[in-house]
């Protein structure tokens, strides 16, 4: 099977079979998006290029929604003006990471994430979709809110994947973070998750996580 070939930053490098569509990644990816990936407090001034950025949202838009729906709606915060406005809404032992963090990102939920349905799901028929809009209203908060959650899990992963440290968080206000970066209100903040090159040397010993047995079972 032959190589495929990725181009990033212009240049093109092939990936061998076992990295390759229907393969399993190898284990050195696998560290570097689990098993040795760390959230990060403390944060080099190494800079996030904004090529990097629109990379990552590149790669999370591709991770699965119900019915496709992308509810998710980013802000990268890294001007000294957006830093303090986010800083200002979130617990006093996290304001120190967002000043210090190049990129603290805000993922938010859009409400009215149907407004898109036409350009996300083009192989319905316009007729079709104000019921499927109509029967998923009820719910529409929750479906926002479950799937926005989901793409910021991928935002996360897409992270590693590109080489950056991420430092999610969810010690905030809210209603702050939502008048002062959202204040038309169809969009409310989930989390927000700092990006960029962590310092290894501030990491505590790494914490148990369960086991198999411990929280999953065969039906």
């Amino acid at each position: 099977m032959d190589g495929i070939l990725l181009t990033r930053f212009g240049e093109t490098i092939e990936l061998t079979e076992a990295a390759g569509r229907n393969g399993a990644l190898p284990s050195a990816s696998l560290d570097q998006l689990f098993r040795t990936a760390r959230t990060h407090k403390d944060w080099s001034d190494r800079p996030v290029a904004e090529e990097l950025i629109r990379e990552l949202y590149e790669l999370l838009k591709w991770g699965p929604t119900s019915l496709n729906c992308c509810p998710a709606r980013f802000i990268f915060v890294r001007s000294p003006e957006g830093k303090q406005r986010l800083a200002s809404a979130v617990m006093e032992f996290n304001r120190a990471k967002i000043r210090a963090a190049p990129v603290t990102v805000i993922i938010g939920n859009d409400l009215d994430f149907a407004d898109k349905l036409p350009t996300l799901l083009s192989h319905v028929p316009p007729e079709r979709l104000p019921g499927m809009v109509a029967a998923m209203s009820p719910d529409m908060e929750a479906t926002a809110t479950r799937n926005g959650t989901l793409q910021g899990a991928y935002l996360i992963l897409a992270a590693r994947a590109l080489g950056l440290d991420c430092g999610p968080m969810s010690g905030f206000d809210n209603d702050v973070v939502d008048r002062a970066f959202f204040p038309d209100g169809r969009i409310k903040s989930n989390f927000i998750c700092s990006l960029g090159y962590g310092k290894s040397e501030s990491l505590h010993p790494r914490n148990a996580r369960l086991g198999f047995e411990e929280v999953a079972h065969f039906a």
